[in-house]
């Protein structure tokens, strides 16, 4: 019975899913980077034990709230048997609604979730409603790490945090400095010490290739925005001193 519960459900999300996405116009391909010839670009997702790890998470969240709302509905029944009649309409649409909203959400979540790492860069897109995008380039990180709590534990998946120039702070502050552009959070990941490992072979391979190896500059590569505004700087001051 749960197995046709199951089905039936992903049949009505799929069917939302492809409305959602022409409505919204979500992309349904990882975000792309700029890349240079021969660069490697690695693209995934969560693991499914992340959309599990949220599952359980709603069903806790959906048990002790109905649990509330379904004994406030018994007591105004038992005071007011008359109230509690009319109120039964109001009351189921209160229990069923938001929870059926929030299973779709989840899965949401779960779709829109992509992670890109290139050789010089990581990016991160996330949302439905409004698309979030934050790219790290791999010159201003400071900190790889993987954070793991004990429900996470308990569902195979790990969070890894890359910390920029400019961000802090213990587990607590990482949404608020992920907003602030200064953490990149890659959540739910089944192999979350490999990816800190990929994301450090090629930390250090973008700034080996600021000291003169075949992605400097002069092998005919782009030029990154540190030697543009150099370059800018110097142009200033040439114009400043053929102007006195």
């Amino acid at each position: 019975m749960s197995q046709r519960v199951e089905q039936v459900s992903q049949w009505i999300y799929q069917g939302l899913w492809g409305v959602l996405t022409r409505w919204f116009r979500v992309p349904d391909r990882p975000p792309t980077l700029p890349a240079l010839a021969g660069e490697t670009i690695q693209s995934f997702r969560p693991a499914p034990g992340f959309l599990r790890y949220l599952k359980f998470q709603f069903w806790i969240a959906l048990i002790v709230i109905d649990a509330l709302l379904v004994i406030g509905w018994l007591i105004l029944g038992i005071a007011a048997p008359l109230a509690g009649v009319l109120i039964t309409p109001l009351a189921l649409l209160l229990i069923i609604a938001p929870d059926v909203a929030a299973y779709l959400a989840i899965h949401l979540r779960f779709d829109t979730t992509w992670y890109v790492v290139s050789d010089r860069s990581l990016r991160i897109r996330r949302g439905i409603w409004i698309i979030h995008e934050t790219t790290i380039t791999f010159e201003n990180v400071q900190n790889v790490t993987v954070s793991q709590g004990p429900l996470q534990r308990w569902f195979g998946i790990a969070d890894v945090v890359v910390e920029a120039a400019g961000g802090s702070g213990g587990r607590g502050e990482q949404h608020a400095a992920f907003a602030a552009g200064h953490q990149g959070l890659v959540e739910g990941l089944a192999n979350a010490p490999q990816i800190r490992d990929l994301i450090l072979s090629r930390l250090r391979r973008s700034r080996s290739a600021g000291l003169g190896d075949d992605h400097a500059p002069s092998a005919g590569l782009a030029w990154s925005p540190a030697h543009l505004i150099c370059l800018r700087e110097i142009r200033d001051t040439v114009r400043g001193l053929a102007s006195r």
